[in-house]
């Protein structure tokens, strides 16, 4: 992300500069030069972690034992609790609970970072109740953070009026780290209630304020169809940096209005180059489905399923017509951005929502031809952002560029995959590509793994322990075991 980025430069990857600084961070970094045999933890010490959970720590121990391969072993003991022992700030606020995650190496939250960081836990909240506390509190900020502006994706603590991006010319408010309209971070928050709802029963998250909240999404995507002008949003940056800002004045690329939604910026936080983000798009209708279905079964708001379906119904059809291209090589396939008017962008990026990861997301169903189609297309030297090497291959984008190979894309691969030699395949790639670190990272150069960014991004780390949890809990630990 940007401001991640600019992190990066400002540190040279020295953890000194961070706001929230553990014990193990030092550590990590200088891992790389001990015995590939040794694997000591990498968990902040016990009384260090910002919050424990009983069935997330049974989980560790009983899937840890049956991994044979050490240096898996170790990577999944430091990077499935990662988030918690971590990023986690959990209370109480105005009598509900309360619950900011910070990304990792930012004193920040991002809407869908938070919900994929603690994604992989909430299968095990009936038998964690301060688990399924710690995510009703998530679940209740997200929601906060909806009514203070549904056009931001990062938001501060506390009042931070000095903050980095206040001289963003947007509509910039103290609460918000970053205000990057992007349509997925209204998804991931309602993924996380919707889901923390079919996992416990609780309805309690589903207030008056959720109910704001939905109709304020649902405005806000109705806003960015552009049917009815430009919409209330604009954003622009001083940057040297081309995809930090949005040309025409900082309403984008001209779209067609077909029935899409424009998202200003990619879930990288890089600006889009054609305003109908294709993978967002079918996030959006997956979303709006689960809206109201609440709407419909918990609050009884019988306007709000009407018109969340109404949407989604709208938003489907456009895409069967506008986002479907044909390939000389591949046939049918969905691009990555279109703009309503023919123009189409054949490439995938590794954040998620990705091309790639729809079926991940509960986007597409895994059979959907066309997606097999594309899966092929963005897996190949056909997609400008596949990279391969000596130390593997994945998917990149522009966010750190050329040559760069985001782990989050192979473990989208291996997500998605339903061959077992290619999930081998992937566990290998991320074994080997952490630099004897023990952790993911966001990014590592395809002939050496060495020259990685960002030694503390919570997100991955838990998305590569969630892989393991999932290959255990499908009975497939074998693949872990032969590599």
């Amino acid at each position: 992300m940007t401001t991640r980025r600019n992190f990066l430069k400002k540190s040279t990857l020295a953890f000194s500069a961070l706001a929230f600084n553990p014990s193990w961070a030092a550590a990590s970094v200088s891992a790389a030069g001990q015995s590939k045999t040794h694997y000591v933890c990498k968990r902040p010490l016990a009384g260090e972690r910002r919050f424990t959970s009983v069935a997330v720590e049974r989980t560790i121990a009983g899937v840890k034992a049956k991994i044979k391969d050490p240096k898996l072993a170790w990577m999944f003991e430091n990077c499935y609790p990662n988030t918690l022992d971590t990023t986690v700030f959990h209370g109480v606020k105005n009598g509900k609970p309360d619950t900011f995650v910070i990304t990792g190496d930012i004193n920040a939250m991002w809407l869908r970072d938070s919900t994929a960081q603690v994604w992989p836990y909430m299968p095990l909240m009936k038998s964690d109740p301060a688990l399924k506390n710690m995510i009703a509190g998530l679940v209740n900020r997200q929601t906060a953070c909806i009514l203070i502006d549904p056009y931001a994706n990062a938001f501060n603590n506390e009042p931070h009026p000095e903050g980095e991006w206040m001289s963003d010319i947007t509509d910039m408010k103290p609460m918000l780290h970053e205000r990057k309209w992007e349509i997925d971070s209204l998804c991931y928050a309602v993924r996380l209630g919707y889901h923390y709802w079919k996992e416990t029963g609780d309805t309690s998250v589903f207030d008056a304020d959720w109910t704001k909240a939905m109709n304020l999404v649902i405005q806000t995507f109705r806003e960015q169809q552009r049917k009815e002008g430009h919409g209330p949003y604009t954003f622009l940056r001083k940057t040297e940096r081309q995809l930090d800002t949005v040309n025409n004045m900082g309403l984008g690329n001209p779209v067609n209005p077909v029935g899409l939604i424009v998202s200003s910026f990619r879930p990288s936080d890089d600006a889009t180059t054609f305003g109908f983000l294709v993978p967002s798009n079918f996030f959006a209708v997956a979303s709006l489905k689960q809206i109201a279905e609440i709407a419909k079964k918990v609050t009884n708001d019988n306007s709000l399923a009407h018109d969340s379906l109404a949407l989604a119904d709208e938003v489907s059809e456009a895409l069967q017509r506008y986002a479907v291209v044909d390939h000389p090589k591949y046939g049918k396939v969905y691009p990555f951005e279109v703009d309503g008017f023919g123009n189409a962008y054949l490439m995938d990026d590794a954040n998620v929502p990705s091309l790639l990861a729809m079926p991940y997301l509960g986007t597409v169903s895994p059979d959907d031809q066309v997606y097999h189609n594309t899966r092929k297309l963005v897996l190949s030297s056909d997609n400008p952002y596949f990279f391969k090497g000596s130390a593997g291959e994945g998917i990149g984008g522009p966010h750190i560029g050329y040559d760069m190979i985001w782990p989050m894309s192979i473990i989208m691969r291996a997500q998605t995959s339903t061959s077992d030699e290619e999930i081998r395949h992937c566990l290998r790639m991320l074994r080997d590509s952490d630099a004897d670190t023990g952790f993911m990272h966001e990014s590592f150069h395809k002939d050496d793994p060495s020259n990685f960014t960002r030694s503390w991004f919570a997100w991955v780390n838990t998305l590569f322990g969630e892989l393991i949890v999932d290959l255990e809990r499908k009975g497939k630990i074998n693949l872990v075991n032969t590599l």
